[in-house]
């Protein structure tokens, strides 16, 4: 019964449906591209014309060759690549490597042939199309985030592993709609046929996964860590799913690892896989200190006038200081004073006690969506986040970075497992993975895993994502009280 009902569910979606909107999205990356690099053409030949400067015949056949070359340095580049679009930093990687790669090129091409190239077309068009590809492709992300927030362009997935691990993935994909992905059935041990799995269908074991992708037209199978499918069992399912080009996705027992740290290396004939020890010092970590602390001060400098009005508002609004000093617990378990906008009445920590039986928060924090004790001025700082905006003296300091795991108090330190504590290897930041994926509407595991995950794999690229994505996300105001 349950598999008859997961079928005419998905009766409507066409085998491999997502490939169909992957080819027409692909055609639309094709055409915007072209439209960029013929739009960056048309201008730098317009301006020259707009100046009188003559242009000869083959200048205009130079310039439409460019124009045709384009989209196919940008495929030999990669960015074509189905993986590679929607999320991640692979596609405009890819963008990049691809226009660079024929600004490089045509440049070497013209100076070994000893050829006369305007110095237009390299110096202006080609970049300009690449900054327009790039923009181009934001845009088109954004857009296809929106239509997967919708329900559209999702890739139907069978989940394959026990209760806790398959509930964990529909969760993540639920909560974060841009991955693409859209769990609509699960295959369990046979003695967790009856798990609950919110909503989620259980559709047979996992000797039925086959079966049961040919049943619900599934596009791909996500298998996730048990000891049950060992390699021999993984290499059957992907012979059985080959026909079909079902996509076959399996996630390593070791968790939340990812990036330049894991390569496959074969050894003796079988593919290991190597996981790097991640870097928490050395030359990366000077580098991050120096763009942190440059980055704070110059903040600070920019946004003094904007400070001090948020200082008068406070202390004109309601009594106490504008700034509040608690102590949190920064890398190596050192404690610091950490400094925020008060947003709070002076005796909200005395009031603490009185509200622990409303904590909203199945954790070792304390939130509460309507906090009695939040001013109304606090309440729109925090709502934008405006009120840690003098943690910049912590990173000027060097008690903090911009980016990192969440600062925490000395009492949540105490309650730490030893796995917790990995997040005190690095510095707490102001922003980090647990703000740009939910701020204060994550669970406690939730923030711990995203906090782990940034320990994990941290890198200055990764903060400048993040701290792109912080804009954002304060700027909406989702998730914060």
């Amino acid at each position: 019964m349950r598999v008859e009902s997961a079928v005419v569910l998905l009766e409507a979606v066409p085998r491999h449906a997502s490939s169909i909107w992957t080819r027409a999205y692909l055609r639309l990356l094709l055409g915007g591209d072209t439209a960029c690099v013929l739009l960056a053409c048309v201008c730098v030949l317009g301006v020259r014309l707009l100046y009188g400067i003559y242009i000869p015949l083959a200048e205009f056949l130079l310039g439409l060759g460019l124009v045709l070359a384009w989209p196919l340095a940008l495929m030999l580049g990669g960015a074509y690549h189905q993986r590679a679009n929607g999320e991640g930093t692979e596609e405009f990687k890819a963008v990049f490597n691809g226009g660079a790669g024929l600004m490089a090129a045509v440049a070497i091409g013209a100076y070994a042939t000893q050829t006369a190239i305007a110095r237009s077309f390299v110096m202006a068009m080609l970049p300009l199309a690449l900054l327009a590809t790039l923009y181009y492709r934001y845009k088109m992300r954004k857009r296809l985030h929106r239509r997967r927030a919708a329900g559209e362009y999702l890739r139907q997935v069978i989940a394959v592993g026990h209760r806790e691990s398959v509930l964990d993935l529909v969760m993540q994909f639920r909560r974060q709609p841009y991955h693409g992905m859209r769990v609509v059935g699960a295959c369990l041990p046979p003695d967790g046929m009856d798990a609950d799995l919110d909503g989620i269908e259980v559709l047979g074991t996992f000797d039925d996964v086959a079966d049961v992708v040919e049943r619900t037209r599934a596009d791909a199978v996500a298998v996730l860590a048990c000891p049950e499918l060992d390699g021999a069992a993984l290499r059957r399912l992907a012979w059985s799913l080959e026909t079909d080009r079902t996509d076959l996705f399996v996630a390593p027992a070791l968790m939340d690892v990812a990036g330049p740290r894991i390569s496959i290396r074969p050894v003796a004939g079988m593919p290991l896989l190597h996981v790097e020890h991640p870097e928490f010092g050395g030359v990366r970590r000077f580098v991050k200190t120096v763009f942190d602390r440059l980055v704070a001060v110059t903040a600070l400098l920019v946004l003094a006038l904007p400070l001090l009005a948020i200082v008068a508002l406070i202390r004109l609004t309601s009594p106490g200081p504008a700034l509040f000093r608690q102590t949190r617990v920064g890398r190596e378990g050192r404690p610091f004073p950490l400094v925020k906008f008060r947003t709070m009445v002076v005796d909200a920590e005395r009031l603490k006690g009185a509200l622990a039986e409303s904590n909203e928060f199945d954790g070792v924090l304390f939130k509460m969506r309507n906090d009695p004790r939040i001013t109304r001025v606090g309440a729109y700082l925090r709502r934008y986040s405006l009120d840690e905006l003098p943690q910049l003296l912590n990173v000027v300091r060097g008690e903090m970075s911009l980016v990192g795991p969440r600062p925490p108090l000395p009492e949540e330190v105490a309650q730490y497992r030893t796995d917790v504590r990995r997040r005190l290897v690095v510095k707490p930041g102001m922003t980090g993975l647990w703000q740009v994926s939910g701020r204060s509407d994550l669970t406690w595991d939730e923030s711990v895993r995203l906090d782990l995950r940034y320990v994990e794999n941290w890198s200055l690229i990764l903060d400048l994502q993040i701290l792109w994505k912080t804009w954002s996300v304060v700027t909406r105001g989702e998730g914060a009280y």
